[in-house]
């Protein structure tokens, strides 16, 4: 019996106008933080939070994913290159002896990188609004699964962040790579983020009262990193020197997430919120 695989081919380039490159990545990316703050604003509103709060936190939340993600790459994968190139860090072109300068698009976001540009972002957010840290992070990660669900469906388009081979009927050959079926490891991520959006949102619904500030966010990071962790096993190393490692650097940079939301768990467990005289 022939094997039938899933060939994977498509151009990451949606259109070309004048020089400005649409590609799927850059629409699954702006597409998911859209639809993040679209959420957002209903929490919001049912938190009794002032709009104008919401627009600051898009702001501020907006550089640091960015500015996180992007440095996180450079600085966390691919130091030496990006510190002899560092305009290439923060703009997105490519600097060459021979086709000069070339606008090529951000390609390389860490996600560990742009979870910490969001933590600074909110620390700044939370200074200038006075809107308690750990609550507006509890609100956070009610809805910051789903655009990491979305960015690695951009991943995918992308045919980066790919899998091991794999012999199963639902590997991807990546055409853009090389023959071989892998595993569609970005789809993997995806599912689960959504899976842990759901989750999220329901929770959010059901148990808002019986947590004390920063469970929510402790959770999520719990939930995120463990399956970032897990799936990192059937993914190619994203750079050569990962090869020998026991924990790729995606795995490493995934247990201090993992420590602290474990922290801020058992800091929501161990002490309840208090109305007046009665705990809730």
């Amino acid at each position: 019996m022939i094997l039938q695989y899933i060939t994977w081919n498509p151009d990451p380039e949606i259109v070309n106008l004048f020089g400005f490159s649409l590609r799927y990545y850059g629409v699954f990316f702006a597409g998911g933080l859209m639809l993040c703050l679209y959420l957002l604003d209903g929490i919001f509103k049912r938190e009794d939070i002032p709009s104008a709060h919401l627009d600051l936190l898009s702001t501020y939340g907006m550089i640091g994913i960015l500015l996180g993600a992007r440095l996180g790459h450079c600085l966390f994968y691919e130091p030496s290159y990006y510190l002899s190139h560092p305009l290439e860090m923060i703009l997105p072109i490519s600097i060459t002896s021979e086709e000069g300068i070339q606008f090529v698009g951000y390609q390389g976001l860490a996600s560990h990188g742009g979870a910490l540009g969001i933590l600074i972002a909110l620390y700044f957010y939370a200074r200038k609004t006075k809107h308690a840290l750990l609550e507006v992070m509890d609100l956070i990660a009610v809805v910051a699964p789903l655009a990491c669900g979305f960015i690695r469906l951009g991943n995918f388009m992308n045919a980066e962040i790919i899998g091991l081979p794999t012999m199963q009927p639902w590997g991807v050959i990546f055409e853009r790579v090389d023959q071989v079926p892998r595993h569609p490891a970005q789809l993997y991520e995806a599912m689960a983020y959504f899976i842990i959006f759901m989750i999220m949102i329901r929770l959010y619904r059901t148990g808002r009262k019986r947590f004390n500030s920063g469970f929510f966010f402790g959770f999520v990071l719990i939930l995120c990193f463990s399956a970032r962790f897990i799936i990192e096993f059937v993914k190619e190393n994203q750079v050569g020197f990962e090869e020998g490692m026991i924990l790729n650097m995606g795995q490493l940079l995934s247990l201090p997430y993992l420590v602290v939301g474990l922290g801020l768990v058992v800091y929501g467990l161990g002490k309840r919120a208090v109305s007046g005289d009665t705990v809730e």
